[in-house]
Parts: structure tokens; sequence; C-alpha cells
């Protein structure tokens, strides 16, 4: 009887961990709860190493004040006006004082204005022209992925980034512990004997002892002497381009910046490297002066686990709430929070054209179910889905009006809004959404629009393991 009260208080104190641990979110706690109850020791010990609350690169958040001042400062000197939507050509935007407020106040996140902007459709127009801004580096270049293949593409970049540090530019890497796990040691030993720096953020066995197992970098940066960056959805790799024999054509979505915006992309990875490195690199060459006339409002937006904001959730959510006539929403995993499945549905029920597309060939069968899960209720609503047909489309992106776009690595779903280091950039200008916006109907051309009636006739096995996956989804 005294061992059955034991395991009892022990459950107890188990639940009681997980109640404390997660009451900011509701979600997460459910499905932790589930497992617990399924498997009461192996699911605390799941908790335990994936699950513990980051703390640790606040502190790095923190040391990084200066460098955050130091951007600002850049930003006004190269900005003809601090506040650049209020005063520029967007005059939309004088209608929507709280969502221009809400951006400006994200923290450490500046509105830039004088920028050029180029959206890169697809890895076999993102690379060539990496490769070449590669090339044309003569002071550093600092290059970060969460995945990063030794094949063929991965090969290529290797030998660009060994030639420059031979060079004697300045090459400093980043790649994801557990994103890019597979990396040949050899190819990081190839580096590093070329003089670059390579680390890795957060390795896998370092991150399971040290119980951050479930905190993954996702970012994609390159900044090529300051000067110029690269951001989006496109890791390196093969698959990129089609080769993998399952999913097929890959479609993706990529940026380069120049200008302004490049400090605050510079400044992202700066903080990444002074976590990786333990030190920060205070260095005004890496802030240049540059010549970039066009007037591109740019803004990039950071989140993770280390912050006390939400902020790319923030963005999506006060954007959302602003539409007046369109949203469109491309992601490869769709598994919002409930804020973000009740102001779509607010949003459609008013009148808004919300459209969703989403990938018809899966990478991951439980998040496909999981994701399966939100249609039906969203579709009453009035929101339409289309099931992307070509291949396999890893794209995000989302598009508000005429008002905003946003494109970066950040997914429609929890894991981006709570867990991952994510970094996305919200464009104002018109050209630059007008050519998202094409890209965004050839995709739908390129797909089905799932139609309710039939969506609801789909078999009870189906439905079955789509709640499942939905009651699991925020630990995904």
């Amino acid at each position: 009887m005294l061992w059955i009260i034991i395991v009892l208080l022990l459950f107890i104190s188990q639940i009681l961990t997980v109640l404390i641990g997660e009451f900011r979110h509701p979600s997460k706690t459910v499905a932790w709860m589930v497992i617990l109850f399924m498997f009461p020791l192996i699911g605390f010990f799941m908790y335990y190493f994936l699950a513990k609350e980051y703390s640790q690169r606040r502190k790095v958040r923190r040391k990084g004040i200066r460098y955050v001042t130091d951007i600002r400062y850049l930003g006004k000197k190269h900005s003809a006006s601090e506040h650049p939507l209020e005063e520029g050509k967007l005059g939309a935007w004088r209608d929507e004082p709280r969502l221009f407020a809400l951006l400006s106040n994200i923290p450490g996140s500046l509105i830039t204005q004088l920028n050029e902007v180029k959206v890169l459709t697809n890895a076999q127009q993102a690379y060539p022209v990496m490769l070449e801004a590669l090339e044309q580096a003569t002071h550093h270049i600092h290059f970060q992925y969460y995945t990063y293949r030794h094949d063929r593409i991965g090969l290529q970049f290797h030998e660009v980034l060994l030639r420059k540090a031979k060079e004697g530019v300045k090459v400093r890497c980043i790649f994801d512990g557990i994103g890019s796990y597979k990396l040949n040691h050899k190819y990081i030993k190839q580096l590093k004997e070329a003089g670059a720096e390579v680390y890795m953020f957060l390795p896998a066995l370092v991150a399971f002892f040290d119980k951050r197992m479930n905190y993954r970098n996702h970012r994609k940066i390159i900044v090529v002497d300051g000067l110029k960056g690269y951001l989006g959805g496109i890791n390196i790799g093969d698959e990129y381009l089609g080769a993998n024999p399952r999913l097929g054509f890959w479609r993706d979505t990529h940026l380069e910046l120049c200008g302004d915006a490049v400090y605050s992309l510079q400044q992202t990875f700066l903080t990444d490297w002074a976590f990786v490195t333990g030190h920060q690199v205070a260095d005004p060459l890496l802030y240049p002066e540059h010549t970039c006339e066009e007037r591109k409002a740019v803004q990039l937006i950071a989140s993770g686990p280390d912050a006390y904001w939400d902020a790319i959730l923030e963005m999506f959510f006060g954007a959302i709430t602003t539409a007046k006539k369109r949203i469109y929403i491309t992601s490869p995993y769709f598994i919002p929070d409930e804020s973000i499945v009740m102001a779509l549905k607010s949003a459609a029920i008013s009148g808004v054209d919300v459209r969703i597309i989403y990938p018809d060939k899966a990478d991951s069968r439980l998040v496909n179910y999981a994701s399966l899960s939100f249609l039906e209720e969203l579709m009453q609503a009035g929101v339409r889905f289309y099931s992307y047909q070509k291949g396999f489309i890893h794209a995000k992106i989302m598009i508000i009006d005429h008002l905003l776009a946003t494109v970066g690595t950040a997914n429609m779903d929890m894991r981006s809004f709570f867990s991952n280091f994510e970094l996305n950039a919200v464009l104002f200008d018109q050209e630059s959404i007008h050519r998202l916006e094409q890209d965004f109907y050839q995709d739908m051309k390129d797909s089905f629009e799932v139609k309710p009636d039939i969506f609801e006739k789909r078999p009870k096995w189906q439905k079955r393991k789509e709640a499942i996956a939905r009651l699991l989804s925020p630990l995904f």
C-alpha cells in the first residue's frame, strides 16, 4: 500500500512540474499531460530534457544591447526619416496607427528605409546569386544555416568558403546542432584549417544534457562585407533543387537585401555568434557605409525562446487582425495557436479574402495530420485552402492587403512561434508585395482548392489520426 502512495505522489509531483513549467502555454500543458498519462516515467524524462524553460540566452540579449544601439544609430544616419512608414509613400499606414505602433515597439527591430530588396524564387535562382555574392567578398562572410548538407550544392558553397578564407576574408559560420547533425566532421575541419571559424549552435549531445534539445536555431543568414544579406526559407542541400525523390520539386522563397536592413541582419548573426563563442565581435568595419539609394522600407524581426516577446507571433496576429481585403498565407507546416486561429476565422467571417496554401506532399505525416485538423473549422468560417500539387512547398509567406508582406524562416506553427530561433523580414514597398503576390497566384495554379463538402467526408480513421496529431502538435 505504501508503494502505491509513493507512486501516486511521484505522479502528482510530475503533473505539478508540468503545470508550473508550462503555465504560459495551455496547449503545451495538455499535450505533455497526455504523454505523462500514457507513459508516466518516460514522459517526464522526455519533458525534463526536451521542454525545460530556456533562460541562459537572455544574458546574451542583455549583453547585446550595445549592438542594438549601434544599429539604431547607423539606421538613423542613413535614413531620411526615423518614421519611414508615416512619412513615406505608404499613405495607407496613416489609417493603421495601432499596427504601426506594434511594429515600431518590437524590441531591437528597427524599421529601415534605405534598402534594395530582391525576391528570389526557389533555390535554382537563389543559389547562383548567393554564390556570386560570396565570391565577391573582400572583408568578411557571416554564414548561418539550420540545415547544411555536404552534398553536391553543399560542396559548391564549401569550396567558395574555403577559398575566401584562404584569401584572408574573415569567414564565420554557425550551423544548428540538430538541423545539421549529419554534417561531415571533415568538412568542418577543412574550413577551420583554412582559417574559418565554425561553431555549432547547441550540438545535439550538449543540447540534450543541457535540457535544450527542443530549441533550434532555424535561421538562414548570409552577410557579405556588411553590405549584402540573404535570408528566407532556403537551406543548403540538394533537396532544395528537387533532388529528393519522394518530395520532388521544391518550392521556396528567399530574399536578397542591400542597405540599412543588412545592419539588422548583421546584428542577429552577431548575437548568435556571441552565444556560440562566448564573446562579442565589436568591429566598426562590420557596419560599413553603403550607397543604396532605393527607398524600400524593411523591418527584420527576430524571435526565440530567449526573448520576453513572441515577436513574430505578435506581428502575425497584429497584421491578420488589421487586414481589410485579403490575407494570403503560404506555409509548409500549418499548426497555428488559438490566437491565430481565432484571428483568421474572424477575418474570414467579416468578409476578408483568406487563402492558405499548404503542401499535399508532406515531409512529416504527423505534422501533416495535425495541419489537416485545422482545415474543417476554418473552412466553415470561410477560409479557403489550397493543396500544393507540383512538389513540396516550403515557402513561408504572408501578404496583408497591399499593406505589407513577410518572408522569412518562421512557419505558421507553434514551434516557430515559441521554440525556435527565427527571423522574418517585413516588406512594405509595393514592388516587393506585388512580386510575392505573383508567386502566390502561380502557386495557386499549381494547387487544387480543398472543397469543404468533400473534405468533411474524409474517412473516420483519418479524423482520429488528425485529432491525436493535433493534441500533440504543440510539441512538434
